[in-house]
């Protein structure tokens, strides 16, 4: 039981510390694209700091496996590199007895991960998805600024609110368009008597709604020009592929409702929840059997091959929610997990199977 408690403690207190790292590595990247979506309008600034919160537990679940798998290799190269695994293996502590005793800590990051993929993280999606769905989260069409001209896309895309409430609802409202045309540009000049910012249910898009008003579009140059006069006219507020508000509706399904749901997009996202933490035990044993090290080359000898063995395993998981979501059913996925969990058992048995070898041939 003491080295039991041992190697659990140490164990976890380097997955902690290595968690803590690469949280702190992708919390400020995500910062760092909220930011980018702030700066051009997406978002105001009041609800940054609710959807970090709401997205962290997402960020945990893919931060705790790769945290588990470098710390495994830490506390147990140290311990190779230092002589203690000599002694352990002197007290009868083999390769399986040894992979059960990692199997402690890795059941406790298996139970973790399980209930922030599954449960935890698509809630705090769910809230997230809530706040950017708001059409307030939007200051205004990408940012509009009370009293003054706002100039987008390299000065084509010019927007004006002469005034805007604390509801978001804009008075007196400028929208200058200009557009490569065959002959010459084209020009869309819209006035509004007010407008706001509507949410499209049933296709979760953006539209900036304007009341009475009218649009003229023309040629510079030529007499003629096209006026319509409108009481009520919407334009979609266009959004990136990789925006917040895109990318993140598939998170925030509940996992149930991916599980019953027939449409393959969803079922990926389902078998890729499920995946995090099953692939958690396999690669435990692989860092277990990749940490096998000595004095002379140090307890960060086998780190490089080890991510290149875990890095494959994350490529074959994507390969197979990709294949699940173009539709070919879940056998891909399954492969991946059966043939790195077999690779782990052949790793850590792989002295007993090389001695074999060698005395079969000689």
């Amino acid at each position: 039981m003491r080295i039991l408690r041992y190697l659990t403690r140490d164990i976890l207190e380097h997955t902690v510390a290595v968690s803590f790292v690469l949280f702190l590595v992708v919390f400020a990247g995500r910062f760092i694209r909220y930011l980018a979506e702030a700066a051009v309008g997406s978002l105001t600034g009041d609800v940054l700091l609710p959807i970090m919160l709401f997205k962290l537990p997402g960020f945990f679940e893919m931060i705790l496996p790769l945290g588990l798998f470098i710390g495994i290799l830490l506390s147990l190269g140290r311990l190779y590199a230092e002589s203690e695994m000599v002694v352990l293996r002197a007290c009868g502590v083999g390769p399986g007895k040894l992979a059960l005793f990692v199997m402690v800590p890795a059941l406790v990051v298996t139970v973790a991960v399980a209930a922030l993929s599954l449960f935890i993280a698509p809630e705090g999606s769910a809230r997230a998805q809530v706040l950017l769905d708001n059409p307030r989260s939007a200051e205004g069409l990408h940012m509009l600024n009370e009293g003054r001209f706002r100039k987008q896309r390299r000065g084509d895309y010019v927007t004006y609110a002469e005034r805007i409430d604390d509801d978001g609802l804009m008075h007196n409202i400028f929208v200058f368009e200009r557009r490569p045309g065959s002959t010459a540009d084209l020009f869309t000049a819209t006035f509004a008597r007010e407008g706001e910012i509507v949410l499209a249910e049933e296709s979760g898009r953006r539209y900036l709604e304007l009341r009475g008003g009218s649009r003229y579009r023309g040629e510079p140059g030529e007499r003629a020009l096209e006026e319509i006069t409108f009481n009520l006219y919407g334009e979609l507020i266009p959004e990136s592929q990789n925006s917040l508000r895109r990318s993140g509706k598939v998170e925030s399904v509940a996992s149930t409702d991916l599980w019953t749901s027939d449409e393959p997009r969803l079922r990926g996202a389902f078998w890729w929840r499920v995946s995090l933490p099953v692939m958690v035990p396999a690669i435990a044993v692989i860092a277990l059997a990749l940490s096998r090290t000595d004095a002379r080359r140090g307890r960060y000898a086998k780190i490089g091959p080890a991510m290149v063995v875990l890095l494959l395993y994350f490529l074959g998981m994507t390969q197979g929610r990709s294949a699940i979501e173009s539709g070919q059913g879940p056998g891909l996925m399954l492969a991946v997990h059966i043939g790195f969990a077999v690779l782990a058992l052949v790793l850590l048995q792989w002295e007993r199977i090389s001695k074999r070898w060698k005395v079969a041939r000689g």
